[in-house]
């Protein structure tokens, strides 16, 4: 590791370099101009492991030097000694306010230099192995954490590809509601963490149809009443299939599936909820759901275009939807007009 010296005297330079040349393992490099000092400092932080710099310097006396340095990225828990023949408390106070960590008073013994040189180079190297290890720790957890979301996101697909055997638009249907949910949380200003798992979660958000009669899920006209209460058993059969779980996924899932047919002013379904008694993310998918059903085209119904569906959104906000998700979705239209895609193409 590196010794940094600064004095603007080069004689002192020289005693301070050669009381430190019998350290092991440390290069003494001295400088006599605050300036130089500092961009080597900004060249090669990583490589310093201990700065002595004295206090009297025409150009920056040694207290601004040292909030220079500590002001450099990555330099806030290097080493620095304070050289000065001043012994007075009021300097030494402002010293290690400014970040100095030990102090050597003028003249300098050779011995007591070593001395502490080499135990702030050994506190240096062992603070640079301890973030060495935590990086490593991070990089370890962090690459578990991907193999069991990688895992979750498997069990999650093959899920709904067993749904998709049901009903032949249910595997483009959710991947659409997935990225409509994602613009909606990013435009809300949720974490990308959270956009994420919101988004992963809305593709199970009618995995109840599963238990749905092909009768009835793929009938090509209007469901009669009795029809209609069957349909919307899913939302509670969803909420059971996925409750259960531990995965945070799969319970915002539950949340969503059991949530998504409600409406803002009450008369949705299966619990009749209303306002904010409606979990956000079952807000978030019941507009997102209902644009993609509005805007492709379906055996009962054509597709609509994607500025009547974007009316429609607006017009029912503070009624059928949260008008904040709603705000939140328009605001984010280049996207939604991308991300569209074929729907967007069938219906002009």
């Amino acid at each position: 590791m590196r010794a940094l010296v600064l004095d603007d005297a080069e004689l002192n330079n020289l005693v301070m370099v050669e009381a430190l040349r019998p350290i092991p393992d440390c290069a003494a490099e001295a400088f006599t101009r605050p300036a130089d000092a500092l961009a080597r400092i900004h060249a090669q932080a990583d490589e310093i492991g201990v700065v002595l710099t004295d206090y009297e310097m025409p150009e920056m006396d040694g207290i601004a030097f040292i909030r220079a340095a500590r002001a450099v990225p990555g330099f806030a828990h290097v080493p620095i000694v304070m050289v000065t023949s001043y012994d007075a408390r009021a300097l030494r106070r402002e010293a290690l306010e400014a970040g100095a960590t030990d102090f050597l008073n003028k003249p300098c013994d050779p011995v007591e230099i070593r001395a502490r040189v080499t135990n702030l180079l050994a506190l240096s190297r062992a603070y640079r192995e301890q973030q060495e290890r935590a990086a490593w720790l991070a990089r370890e957890v962090a690459a578990a954490v991907a193999l069991v979301e990688a895992r979750e996101r498997e069990i999650i697909t093959l899920l709904m590809r067993a749904a998709e055997h049901r009903d032949t638009d249910t595997g483009n249907h959710i991947a659409r509601v997935a990225a409509y949910v994602g613009l909606i949380a990013e435009a809300l200003g949720m974490p990308p963490e959270r956009c994420r798992l919101l988004s992963l979660a809305s593709t199970m958000h009618d995995v109840g149809k599963i238990a749905i009669p092909d009768a009835i899920l793929l009938k090509p006209g209007p469901l009669d009443p009795e029809e209609r209460r069957v349909m919307e058993r899913h939302a509670e059969r969803g909420a059971r299939i996925l409750e259960s779980s531990s995965s945070e996924v799969v319970r915002a899932a539950a949340e969503i599936a059991v949530s998504h047919h409600e409406r803002w002013d009450g008369t949705g379904y299966p619990r009749g909820l209303a306002g904010e008694a409606i979990p956000l993310p079952g807000r978030m998918v019941a507009v997102a759901d209902v644009f993609d059903a509005l805007t492709t085209e379906r055996p009962y119904k054509r597709a609509w275009s994607l500025e009547a569906a974007r009316a429609h959104l607006i017009e029912e906000s503070g009624t059928h939807f949260d008008a904040a998700v709603v705000r939140a979705f328009v605001s984010r239209w280049d996207a939604v007009t991308a991300l569209a895609g074929q729907a967007a193409v069938r219906a002009a």
